[in-house]
């Protein structure tokens, strides 16, 4: 598999779980929720994917597996997160922008996080960007570890259940769906994006005035 077909395979939530199955689902949300490098990889979209699929009997694992092993992957994720800019974030200050890092992106979790404080980490799961940014700063500023750590848990629990069974009752309820999965997948990006979008605005005018 060439690089190219790595890339397309990896922002295609049906394919990411039909080919590489749980592990590679485990892999992205780890990599996702703390990595800068995974901050562009479709973690609404292949949790909600993920239930649908599995619903549909088109992914034969438990239900119940996927809640706990991929809980567990988003908050070892964000905890990986934390670590790197308690001890390695401000490097990203002056690191040379490229397609997987933007300054724009720790700025937008900058002003997410200093507006909403440790909630920050609950509400930012569910916005591309903000969800990989926000544990770094909270590591970059010191944030109490013992609430960091209540706020991961808190955060990646709720994040995952509903996104995971938002897909899969759907499923359950209206098997059909399966057919129209890309539609659902666009419908879900569209809404995610806006509040980032709006956020990432918001703190540019700010910044001007």
């Amino acid at each position: 598999m060439g690089i190219s077909d790595l890339y397309h395979l990896l922002k295609d939530p049906e394919q990411i779980v039909q080919t590489g199955g749980l592990i590679l689902i485990l892999l992205i949300i780890f990599t996702e929720n703390g990595l800068f490098f995974g901050c562009l990889l479709p973690g609404d979209t292949l949790l909600f994917t993920t239930g649908l699929l599995c619903s549909t009997g088109n992914f034969d694992v438990s239900i119940y597996l996927l809640l706990v092993s991929i809980s567990g992957a988003a908050f070892l994720g964000s905890s990986f997160g934390y670590y790197f800019g308690e001890r390695a974030g401000k490097t990203l200050l002056h690191r040379k922008e490229n397609f997987f890092y933007k300054h724009k992106y720790l700025d937008s979790a900058q002003a997410f996080f200093e507006r909403h404080g440790g909630f920050a980490l609950v509400m930012g799961r569910f916005l591309p960007i903000i969800r990989t940014f926000a544990p770094i700063f909270a590591g970059m500023t010191k944030f109490d570890y013992s609430k960091f750590i209540y706020y991961n848990i808190l955060g990646g629990t709720v994040w995952v259940f509903l996104m995971l069974l938002a897909g899969y009752f759907l499923g359950l309820f209206i098997p059909e769906s399966a057919s129209y999965i890309e539609y659902l997948i666009l419908g879900i990006v569209i809404i995610t994006w806006i509040p980032v979008v709006i956020t990432y605005f918001k703190e540019r005018k700010r910044l001007q005035k």
